[in-house]
């Protein structure tokens, strides 16, 4: 695709500036006449230059994505207007012209140029796949095709809102215990670099130069000791740890070897399985319901429930379904999907109602990890407290003992 800019005139002999994004200059041309504008200049724009590296810093710190609250308002508004008759141009453009979020105003100004070009809503999109992934823009090309697009935009706008719901709960979740490790890790390296030395100064003084002092506090003055000498060293290696680890799971080996973990951690494991399992079936039953074929279906599915080995085990039940093999019995062989699953597809082969009957699984997976949730955050709230305190008794067992030992001598 290039970029071009133009210069025409309309109707009344207005002159008419713009940019639009089109293969060739005849496509320019011809999406020009549709509007009934004659071009007066057309001229192809240069790329944008980049930096270091191929580094855009004209976009580095501006967002592409929209949020996912803004896209849910967005899809329900324009579900709203096309089922009240409003043409698929002014919906848009009235949309863009009322959009609070910049991102969203300016991707709706993209798509309603391309729109205006001849280009279908679901090729608009997909030109901005950080925004609207592949499910959105294939629910949007089947209801295009068959004509209930504002039916398509209420069953995604739904479904958005409950994978929003669930992001939300996880991220509630793990937000005090993410607070409190920190904090305990800040405190121990603060008492560790700070305030563990003034203290061994102090007993030294106290009990000279050769007093015997507990294992206990030897063992803490120790661990500060190395600490305090080799904090140059200790925090380099932390940190690049920390990076490697990240850049590691960032690799599809890292990334499915990270699954294979999470996947095996007590009480972690349920959550992350009934996710994905919920996210299988809720994203699964809206694409059936647009009337997404099912290769199709299983194809994005995939790549949306968030786990490798969930992946794997639905790429690999499209090529057994192309074999001509139910799906319901392919999900049967698979030990990562509960028995209920495979049940409620084989009942939803038989009655032609797929999607009806994956609805209801994603409702009861969905109601099972907030139990979840909310059962692991329970744990892990006194368990945190149990460390955090578990922390400051033995630095206060290593500064006590050692002064009570000090007074009975003096005594």
């Amino acid at each position: 695709m290039a970029r071009f800019a133009y210069v025409a005139v309309d109707l009344q002999q207005k002159p008419v500036n713009g940019e639009t994004e089109l293969p060739d200059r005849a496509s320019v041309i011809a999406a020009l006449t549709k509007q009934n504008l004659r071009p007066v200049s057309i001229k192809e724009l240069a790329a944008k230059k980049k930096g270091l590296g191929g580094i855009d810093f004209n976009n580095l710190f501006q967002s592409t994505k929209v949020k996912p609250d803004q896209l849910v308002i967005f899809t329900r508004q324009l579900s709203a207007m096309i089922g009240a008759g409003v043409p698929l141009l002014r919906s848009l453009t009235s949309l863009e012209k009322h959009a609070e979020d910049p991102v969203l105003k300016k991707t709706l100004a993209l798509v309603i140029k391309d729109v205006e070009g001849g280009n279908s809503l679901a090729s608009a999109l997909a030109k901005f796949p950080t925004s609207f992934n592949d499910i959105y823009v294939n629910m949007v090309r089947a209801g295009e095709t068959a004509g209930i697009l504002d039916d398509i935009l209420k069953r995604l706008a739904y479904q958005q809102e409950k994978s929003s719901a669930i992001r939300k709960k996880v991220k509630s979740a793990m937000a005090y215990p993410t607070v409190l490790i920190v904090i305990t890790v800040l405190a121990f390296f603060g008492l560790m670099l700070f305030v563990i030395p003034q203290i061994g100064k102090i007993l030294t003084n106290l009990g000279g130069p050769d007093a015997k002092l507990p294992g206990i506090t030897l063992f803490m003055l120790g661990i500060s000791h190395i600490i305090t000498s080799y904090w140059y060293i200790i925090f380099p290696v932390l940190g690049g740890t920390i990076y490697g680890v990240i850049r590691y799971i960032g690799t599809p080996k890292g990334k499915r070897n990270f699954d294979i973990l999470v996947l095996k951690i007590p009480g972690v494991k349920n959550i992350i399985r009934k996710m994905a399992i919920a996210r299988f079936a809720r994203t699964f039953s809206a694409l059936m319901g647009a009337g997404v074929a099912v290769l199709e279906c299983l194809e994005v599915t995939s790549r949306a429930v968030g786990n490798t080995l969930f992946q794997e085990a639905l790429q690999h039940a499209a090529v057994e379904v192309k074999n001509g093999r139910p799906l319901s019995a392919v999900i049967e062989e698979n030990p990562l999907f509960p028995g209920i699953v495979s049940q409620m597809l084989a009942v939803g082969e038989e009655t032609g109602q797929t999607d009806l009957v994956l609805v209801k699984v994603a409702d009861f997976y969905e109601e099972e990890v907030d139990l979840a949730i909310e059962s692991i955050s329970s744990i892990i709230e006194p368990t945190m407290i149990v460390i955090m305190g578990s922390m400051v008794g033995l630095i206060a067992a290593s500064v006590m003992t050692p002064i009570a030992q000090l007074s009975q001598n003096v005594k």
